[in-house]
């Protein structure tokens, strides 16, 4: 398996994309404008109380005041508070927890009345992304993520990642990091920790440590509000996330992009720093990996798959819901249910490639095609399980119900990926607007391969003279490819009279294949 990062550098934004094998699995990006990442940590004040809600909302400097509920603000409140209160009027200059006294914590059922008021200062972390109309979700229990390891001020719990599940080596991790911890601070390890060395989770810990103090140091001077502890950058925080042993290239097209993600992979994994390389040619760099051709096929309310097999994806307010169709894909398979159980696999591996790479969030229904085998529907549960194990992202899959729906929550802490793919319609009808032409030659391709399966002699296609010197110039053209393929040549006829996006085959007698 093979995993790439390919970044492109924009004057307004930089744009990531992953790619698994040559298939684009995560799309980011990165707007210079954007005040508010995940992570990012505030000193605010509290705007007002509303014990209807046990919650408070926080002014952070965003036009909507932040969500703060009573559960978000952790037990040790009051600790925070003093420390915060100490730390900005200079009564306290050593920010290690070692004799720092805490204060009781507070009760988890209590009242957000009882521990906050209004105008009170306040450090907060964001949580969720301002999404619509809606400010951001924040918490003031505190982390700052490493690469190996979060550090927890306030706190004195080690947690394991639950996704390392060999008792011997949570036990091996939580001895060393017990070994290393300050007092004061609680640690949770991250996955990617497991086998690695105390070395290395010291030199991690020093790391966040060292930000931690960072932090503080501008409390004294710093206005409400005011960020005073901002996320790594994205490239940074993407190679945090998600890099591993896997990455065999990262691709970057801007120089001085390019020596900091350089920098940052030689921080994080020395034998991994000849992998990053500087991209230099006339090919822009998405549409040289591929990235830019999947960006517009992937990204319209119907996503074409395999064999034919397609899905319709719609989004309201408060729910997606995934439509899974067969489409006109030949029928090889024995029975009916083993045909629905072939598109559904197909449909289930694409379905979570889609909720990464929209970052879609909060409710998702699915509707497979039915099957009344028990036995099938299990299989589908536990496949689509299996592919949405690498996503990042909190999610619940429930068993699919009678009518073949299966729910997903996933959970949502930026504004959905969103990319326009339909564009003016050429013909000049005003307002209207019609698919990418992209789509339009994957469409082709697509009923080429399906007549050919049908043994047809001889395929003719006629299409608009633009279509048809799409289709027929370059070394090698589409055309080139598809006989290398098939073996077979379709003789391609310019119509002056066709609409842009108009196309018609015909067999070897002139008759139209419908």
């Amino acid at each position: 398996m093979d995993k790439e990062l390919i970044v492109r550098s924009g004057t307004q934004h930089v744009d990531f994309a992953l790619l698994k094998d040559g298939k684009l699995i995560e799309l980011h990006k990165d707007e210079g404008g954007n005040n508010f990442s995940v992570g990012d940590v505030f000193i605010a004040k509290i705007r007002k109380t509303v014990p209807g809600l046990n919650a408070a909302f926080v002014n952070v400097g965003y036009e909507k005041d932040a969500f703060l509920h009573y559960h978000d603000l952790g037990p040790k409140l009051p600790s925070l508070l003093k420390f915060t209160k100490r730390v900005s009027t200079g009564k306290l200059n050593d920010f290690f927890l070692k004799d720092f006294p805490f204060e009781k914590e507070i009760d988890k059922n209590g009242s957000v009345i009882d521990v906050l008021k209004s105008n009170q200062s306040l450090l907060v972390q964001i949580v969720k992304e301002p999404i619509s109309t809606k400010g951001p979700r924040i918490s003031s229990e505190l982390s700052i993520a490493g690469r190996y390891i979060v550090l927890v001020p306030f706190s004195d719990r080690i947690s394991i990642s639950q996704k390392i599940e060999d008792k011997d080596e949570k036990d091996r991790l939580k001895r060393l990091v017990k070994s290393i911890t300050p007092p004061g601070f609680g640690i949770i390890v991250r996955t990617v920790a497991e086998g690695k060395k105390v070395a290395e989770l010291d030199k991690d810990l020093q790391n966040l440590l060292g930000r931690w103090t960072a932090m503080c140091k501008k409390l004294n001077k710093a206005h409400h509000p005011s960020k005073v502890l901002g996320e790594l950058n994205k490239a940074s925080s993407i190679l945090r996330d998600i890099f591993n042993d896997t990455f065999t290239s990262i691709q970057v097209d801007d120089e001085e992009l390019y020596h900091q993600i350089k920098d940052y992979v030689q921080l994080i994994a020395p034998n991994k720093e000849s992998i990053v390389k500087m991209y230099q040619s006339n090919v822009p760099i998405f549409e040289k990996f591929g990235v830019e051709r999947q960006i517009k096929t992937s990204f319209g309310k119907t996503v074409s798959m395999a064999k034919g097999a397609y899905l319709v994806i719609e989004h309201t307010e408060a729910l997606h819901v995934v439509d899974v169709n067969s489409g006109n894909r030949s029928n090889k398979a024995n029975s009916q249910e083993d045909t629905a159980l072939e598109v559904n696999m197909i449909a289930a591996q694409e379905i979570a490639r889609q909720l990464r790479l929209r970052d879609m969030g909060g409710i998702i229904v699915v509707d497979f095609i039915d099957m009344t085998n028990a036995e099938n529907r299990k299989t589908l549960f536990n496949y689509l399980r299996d592919e949405m194990k690498d996503d990042r992202a909190k999610h619940k899959i429930l068993p699919p119900s009678k009518f073949g729906l299966i729910q997903i929550t996933r959970q949502r802490v930026r504004p959905e990926m969103n990319i326009k793919t339909r564009e003016d319609n050429p013909n000049g009808i005003k307002g209207e607007e019609v698919e990418a032409p992209i789509i339009l030659v994957q469409k082709i391709t697509q009923e080429l391969e399906r007549l050919l399966k049908k043994d047809y002699k001889k395929v003719v296609l006629n299409t608009h003279p633009f279509i048809a010197a799409f289709l027929t110039k370059g070394i090698p053209s589409i055309r080139s490819k598809w006989f290398i393929e098939h073996k077979k040549w379709v003789k391609i006829l310019p119509r002056d009279a066709y609409t842009y996006l108009e196309y018609h085959f015909f067999d070897k007698d002139g008759n139209q294949i419908n």
